[in-house]
């Protein structure tokens, strides 16, 4: 999506497009049987399902329209700190990622198109957004390529995951 007003604004919307494929990429990759997998701290269930989640929480944050219709795949503890994944199929946490990367790039471009920030939250730019989405996403992804390694993912198996994701930022 480009904005035909802002480059910057522009190159981060093709950067956040970018950072959906390589979310796909890594799904692509993840069988049913790898989600409960942990070691110590969240499965990797949990991680797709926090991930997918966090577009709806932080929408309806700063944008609760853009946030109607986004299902949510964590039932949070009442302090918000913990929950538990209400889902292990991958088609909906594959749905999940792209209902929830559609609807924030809706209220982004939305919030510039009528030259507002969003409330409380990235009060320079809509696009902070943006922003904190795909460094969110690139934290957990790092959690959840080390968690397959540890379920013993092969070289060869984890060379063409890398592959898959790295490829889509050297276009």
């Amino acid at each position: 999506m480009t904005t035909g007003v802002d480059s910057r604004a522009d190159l981060l919307f093709l950067a956040f497009e970018r950072n959906s494929r390589v979310n796909a990429a890594l799904l692509a990759a993840i069988e049913a049987s790898d989600l409960p997998f942990a070691s110590g701290g969240w499965s990797i269930g949990k991680l797709l399902c926090h991930l997918a989640s966090f577009r709806r929480q932080w929408l309806a944050e700063i944008a609760p329209k853009h946030a109607a219709g986004l299902r949510s795949l964590a039932d949070y503890t009442d302090d918000g700190r913990d929950f538990e994944p209400l889902t292990d199929d991958l088609l909906v946490i594959a749905d999940a990622f792209r209902a929830g990367d559609a609807a924030v790039v809706a209220a982004v471009h939305a919030a510039l198109t009528e030259r507002r920030p969003f409330p409380g939250f990235y009060r320079s730019d809509p696009t902070e957004l943006l922003v904190h989405v795909m460094v969110h996403d690139a934290h957990h992804r790092g959690q959840i390529m080390s968690l397959l390694r540890q379920r013993g993912r092969s070289r060869a198996d984890m060379i063409k995951l890398e592959d898959a994701t790295w490829l889509v930022w050297r276009e």
